[in-house]
C-alpha cells in the first residue's frame, strides 16, 4: 500500500509539473473565460444597450410625450407603476416639449422618451421610442406589453369591467403531463423537464465527462508504453508489485483531473458571479440558485466511476502496446467506446424518455453521461439511480481484475502485440 501510495504521488507530482499540463489548464482556462464573456464582450463592441445589462442594475428612464395623447401617456405611466419594480420606468414630461425631452436625453437624464403620433382611421397612436443608445429587447419586449395592456382599456372604454380586462391580458401557460405514472409530475417542468440553467449544467458535464476521460485515460496508456519502450519497466517490476504500479498511476492521474477540474470550476464560477454575467443569466431568467445539486452530486460520482472504468481499460491497453506509435490504433476501441456514449447523451438531451437513453442508462460504458441526463431532466427514479450505480462499480471490480492479470503479462511481452490466444495463456498463469 505504502508503494502505492508513493507511485501515485511521484505520478501526479510528475504530471502536473509538466508544461502541457500548465499550458493546457491556462489555455482552456482562458478559452473558457472568454466564451462566458462573449455577450458582455459584444454589448462592449456594439457600443453598449440599454437595459442590457452591461451597463448596471438602475432601471431604465423614459419619458413621456404627453402632449397630444395625454390620456394614453396617464394610463401607461399608471400600468407601469401598477407592476412595483421593474427593469424600466416612465417618467411623465408634464409640459415639456419633444425639444425638452430630447434634450434630457442627450444630457443623461433620461434614457429615451416616447412619443404618441396618431394614425388615421385607428384609435389608438402609433408609439414611438427615441433613444441615445439601442435598448435591449427585453424592455422593448416589457414595454410591448404595457402598451398592449393600455390599448386595450383605450379601445374596449367601459364596455368590460377591469376584471374582465384583467382576465383577457393574463397570458395563458401551457402544463405539460406525462403520461408515465412513474415519471408523471417529474417531467412538467418544461418541454424536456429541465430549466434552461440545469440544462446548460447537464450540456457541460457531459462534454466535462467525455474530454477528462479521453484525455487522462490517453496520459494512463502513454505512460505505461513509454516505460515499456524505455525498458523502465523491467527496474520497476522487481520492486513494485504490477497490481500497486497499475492503480497507482490510474490514482495519481485522477487526482490531476480532479485538479484540472476544480481549476475550471472556480474559473466558471468566478466568471458567472461577475455583475454583468449575473445580469445577462437575469435576461434570459435564469438564475444561479434554480440549479439542481442532484444534478452536480451525482455528475462527480458517475465522474468518478466512469474515469474507473475507462481508466482500468486504457491501462490494460497500454500495456500491451510496445511503442507509442500503435498506441492510437491500440486505444481506438475505447474511444469509440466513449464517442458513443458521448454522443448518446448528447443527442438524447431534449428527448430524456427515449428508450435508446433508458436502456443506456444500465450499460457501464454509457451510464455516467445518459443517466445524467435523465437526472437533470427529473425522469429517474432513484431505484434506476442507484441501480445504475451499483452495475457500474461491479464493472469496475470486473475490468478491474480482467486490467491487473493483462497488466501484469502484457508490461513483460515486447515485440508484437500478444494475440488473445498468448494473453489468455499467460493471464491463467497469474493469480490475483
Amino acid at each position: 500500500m505504502n508503494k502505492m501510495g508513493t507511485i501515485t504521488g511521484f505520478t501526479f507530482k510528475n504530471k502536473v509539473k509538466t508544461k502541457s499540463f500548465m499550458v493546457t489548464t491556462i489555455v482552456l482556462a482562458i478559452l473558457i473565460t472568454i466564451g462566458l464573456n462573449v455577450p458582455y464582450f459584444i454589448t462592449l463592441f456594439n457600443g453598449g444597450s440599454i437595459g442590457g445589462g452591461a451597463s448596471g442594475n438602475h432601471p431604465v428612464n423614459i419619458g413621456l410625450l404627453t402632449s397630444g395623447q395625454p390620456e394614453v401617456s396617464e394610463k401607461l405611466e399608471s400600468f407601469s407603476s401598477a407592476q412595483g419594480d421593474q427593469a424600466y420606468r416612465f417618467i411623465a414630461g408634464g409640459d415639456k416639449d419633444e425639444a425638452a425631452l430630447k434634450a434630457d436625453t442627450e444630457a443623461g437624464l433620461t434614457d429615451g422618451y416616447l412619443k404618441f403620433e396618431a394614425v388615421a382611421g385607428q384609435e389608438f397612436p402609433q408609439p414611438i421610442l427615441y433613444s441615445s443608445d439601442e435598448v435591449s429587447p427585453q424592455i422593448i419586449a416589457s414595454i410591448e406589453a404595457a402598451l398592449q395592456s393600455v390599448k386595450l382599456d383605450v379601445v374596449v372604454k367601459d364596455v368590460l369591467t377591469a376584471e374582465q380586462k384583467e382576465l383577457i391580458t393574463t397570458p395563458v401557460k401551457l402544463t405539460q403531463e406525462s403520461l408515465s405514472a412513474e415519471e408523471g409530475a417529474a417531467g412538467a417542468e418544461s418541454d424536456n423537464g429541465m430549466s434552461p440553467i440545469n440544462y446548460i449544467v447537464v450540456y457541460l458535464l457531459i462534454i466535462l465527462l467525455f474530454t477528462s476521460t479521453m484525455m487522462t485515460g490517453n496520459m494512463i496508456a502513454s505512460e505505461i508504453t513509454a516505460e515499456k519502450s524505455s525498458r523502465i519497466m523491467e527496474i520497476l517490476i522487481t520492486s513494485v508489485s504490477p497490481l500497486s504500479q497499475m492503480f497507482g498511476k490510474i490514482i495519481g492521474i485522477f487526482l490531476v483531473g480532479i485538479l484540472q477540474i476544480g481549476i475550471f470550476g472556480a474559473v466558471v464560477a468566478a466568471n458567472m458571479l461577475l455583475p454583468h454575467n449575473v445580469d445577462v443569466l437575469g435576461d434570459f431568467n435564469m438564475n444561479l440558485s434554480d440549479i439542481n445539486t442532484a444534478v452536480i452530486v451525482y455528475g462527480l460520482i458517475f465522474y468518478i466511476l466512469g474515469y474507473f472504468l475507462y481508466a482500468v481499460m486504457f491501462a490494460a491497453i497500454g500495456s500491451m502496446v510496445s511503442r507509442t506509435e500503435e498506441l492510437g490504433q491500440a486505444v481506438l476501441p475505447i474511444t469509440m467506446l466513449s464517442l458513443v456514449s458521448f454522443y448518446i447523451a448528447i443527442f438524447s438531451i431534449a428527448t430524456p424518455n427515449i428508450l435508446l437513453l433508458k436502456v443506456a442508462s444500465f450499460i457501464p460504458f454509457t451510464s455516467p453521461t445518459a443517466i445524467l441526463v435523465r437526472i437533470g431532466a427529473g425522469v429517474a427514479p432513484t431505484w434506476e439511480i442507484l441501480t445504475s450505480l451499483v452495475i457500474l462499480a461491479v464493472s469496475i471490480l470486473i475490468f478491474g481484475w480482467l486490467a491487473a492479470k493483462i497488466y501484469r503479462t502484457g508490461v513483460l511481452m515486447y515485440g508484437k502485440r500478444p494475440t488473445f490466444k498468448e494473453l489468455f495463456k499467460a493471464m491463467k498463469a497469474y493469480k490475483i
